[in-house]
């Protein structure tokens, strides 16, 4: 049973390393990104995708962690 998970996530893992290697390719062209008048050097699209993904994966547990200290103390007190 061990052995199957283990071979289950290797292939799960390879599935999701080829789908970025797949939007990575298909994402070559160049963009320059303004923000109030802040503006990025032309970086291919899927390098902000990127970025926007982790900044997300890191932001939404902090937040979660936030919330729920909060509630935790509206409970104690």
């Amino acid at each position: 049973m061990r052995g199957i998970k283990r071979v289950l996530l290797v292939l799960v893992a390879l599935l999701v390393a080829l789908a970025v290697l797949a939007f990575v390719l298909e994402n070559q062209q160049g963009v320059a990104l303004s923000f109030l008048g802040w503006t990025t050097a032309q970086l291919p699209v899927a390098v902000f995708v990127t970025l926007a993904l982790i900044a997300g994966m890191l932001i939404g547990p902090l937040l979660g962690v936030l919330v729920s200290r909060k509630a935790r103390r509206k409970h104690v007190a």
